[in-house]
């Protein structure tokens, strides 16, 4: 058997539709950007194709910001013979660990051409790094 022929088995499967290489594209999650600018955690992420009224939720909670988007397939087919899509459908989240200091109150969210973003305070003071003492048993 030639390695060509090992290889093709391997590259069929992968380029299956709902390939198994999806499981490990970080294409998979919603992209972000995270900035700190004017005492806010400026958070950007892309939502193509989201109605942000309908398909898009925030959760702030215990110092983690959960963002959960949904991108519904359209189903009208008509003159289609033959249909490909590699767009992304389905529900997809995202949590974000907001960095010491932030704060729930306050947080603004917009939607504009695609990209979501979220402005949450910060307050600026950063807890203390303290050493965790070992004690050995």
């Amino acid at each position: 058997m030639t390695a060509r022929e090992l290889v093709s088995p391997a590259r069929s499967l992968l380029n299956w539709p709902g390939r198994l290489m999806d499981l490990f594209d970080d294409d998979s999650f919603i992209r972000v950007e995270e900035v700190v600018e004017d005492g806010s955690l400026v958070l950007r992420a892309e939502l193509p194709g989201v109605d942000p009224d309908k398909d898009v939720e925030l959760v702030v909670e215990n110092g983690v910001l959960t963002l959960r988007a949904e991108r519904r397939e359209e189903s009208e087919t008509k003159g289609h013979h033959r249909r490909r899509s590699e767009f992304r459908y389905g529900s997809f989240a995202r949590r974000i660990l907001l960095p010491a200091g932030a704060t729930d109150e306050d947080v603004k969210a917009t939607y504009e051409n695609g990209i979501l973003e979220v402005r949450i305070p910060v307050d600026g003071e950063r807890a203390e790094a303290r050493k965790i003492p070992i004690t050995q048993t």
